[in-house]
């Protein structure tokens, strides 16, 4: 189960360049979220570890780029953990992968959400002031949503004409993946972000999904209590590894 929603999460989000090295995946998009920007080591390698990890290290750091793992349970080899600890990778980042059963559970979009299957620009303005991207990363951000090959819906929720809450689904193999999800500082608290939630299982659940992951930050209570809300339960947690550019 964790490779598979692994697979599907790289495909949600995916990097600007990808490089393939003995079983590992490594991203890379100028630097712009960790998730696309780091080695993802999910299939068996037969290269020495150690020799391989310094590879890894001399390709990101020739981009100028933090090297930057990302941590499962099922991470191959199984002791990469512990390899990269011992060489000074700090954790960062700890985050809960939750799912849910969509069979069980109707859902309905809320009359104050607008769906969209392509990226519009005001969807992307308002995901940048929500979000806080700044000038420079906005076009990265553009070209990574650009290239979501899964079917996918741009999420926004309006009160008073303004945009107060956003976000997106992904869905691939009957599963609806959540990203992005963000409620205006101003306007948390009012069951906004709920109801973003609930219009994309509502179009993922049309669209034949059958099942709903998402990923939330093992420090964000407001989220976690949301989604336990909803009814999502916890799979697995993820981690990195980072070791900053000399």
């Amino acid at each position: 189960m964790i490779t598979a929603i692994e697979e599907c999460s790289l495909n949600a989000w995916p990097a600007l360049q990808t490089r393939f090295y003995d079983g590992w995946v490594l991203r890379f998009a100028d630097g712009y979220t960790r998730r696309a920007n780091s080695v993802n080591a999910l299939f068996p390698s037969s290269l020495d570890l150690s020799e391989k990890i310094t590879a890894c290290e001399e390709i990101y750091r020739k981009r100028n780029l933090p090297v930057v793992y990302k941590m499962t349970p099922a991470v191959q080899p199984g002791d990469l953990d512990g390899q990269l600890a011992a060489r000074g990778y700090e954790i960062n980042a700890l985050t809960s992968v939750q799912t849910l059963s969509l069979i069980e559970n109707d859902f309905h979009q809320s009359p104050q959400v607008t769906l969209e299957d392509n990226l519009s620009e005001g969807w992307l303005n308002d995901f940048c002031r929500l979000s806080s991207v700044s000038e420079s990363q906005r076009k990265t951000l553009q070209n990574i949503l650009q290239n979501i090959l899964p079917h996918h819906s741009f999420v926004s929720l309006k009160t008073d004409g303004k945009c107060v809450a956003c976000g997106m689904g992904v869905l691939e193999n009957k599963t609806i993946g959540l990203y992005e999800i963000v409620t205006d500082e101003a306007f948390r608290g009012r069951g906004y972000g709920q109801k973003i939630v609930k219009s994309i299982l509502a179009w993922g659940k049309n669209n034949g999904a059958q099942t709903s992951y998402l990923q939330v930050m093992c420090n964000n209570p407001p989220a976690l209590r949301l989604y336990q809300k909803i009814g999502y339960k916890e799979q697995y947690q993820y981690w990195y590894r980072i070791k900053k550019p000399i």
